[in-house]
């Protein structure tokens, strides 16, 4: 009886650890311009959220490039539009724009990048999305904050 006891006390013990929260996601980008996720959720508990890129075509990223773009969904026209403007060179996000809470670096074919996002600066009505020229239309996706 004691055991029964002991075995169930190690398993509420545990529970916690079970039911923690994941701060991180992996999304994958192809060369047929399209992420494998259209909805992250992201656990309010957690402070910041890793994103891992990884681009599972073989097209160079000068020509099929990927990269994620953390806004609210009605910035993203704007700052697709300066983004082009940027240039591949700053991973087509424009310098400073006060309007994306974080993104990544372009990649390519084969290549992966990681990049963190600060959940304190989300709220309803964001998304992701890829600001390479002319990708935004088919590669976007929400962001749903969950307790």
């Amino acid at each position: 009886m004691i055991r029964k006891i002991l075995v169930a006390a190690a398993f509420l013990a545990l529970a916690p650890s079970a039911f923690a929260a994941t701060c991180s996601a992996d999304i994958e980008g192809s060369d047929a311009m399209k992420y494998n996720v259209s909805n992250i959720d992201i656990s309010k508990s957690c402070k910041t959220f890793t994103i891992n890129l990884k681009h599972t075509g073989k097209m160079a990223k000068n020509v099929m490039g990927h990269n994620v773009v953390i806004a609210k969904t009605d910035d993203m026209k704007g700052i697709d539009a300066d983004g082009m403007k940027a240039g591949l060179a700053a991973d087509y996000v424009k310098a400073g724009d006060a309007r994306v809470v974080a993104h990544s670096k372009v990649v390519g074919g084969g290549e992966s990048t990681s990049f963190t996002v600060p959940v304190d600066k989300l709220g309803d009505g964001y998304s992701f999305f890829c600001s390479f020229p002319g990708h935004s239309a088919l590669m976007k996706g929400t962001i749903t904050l969950v307790p």
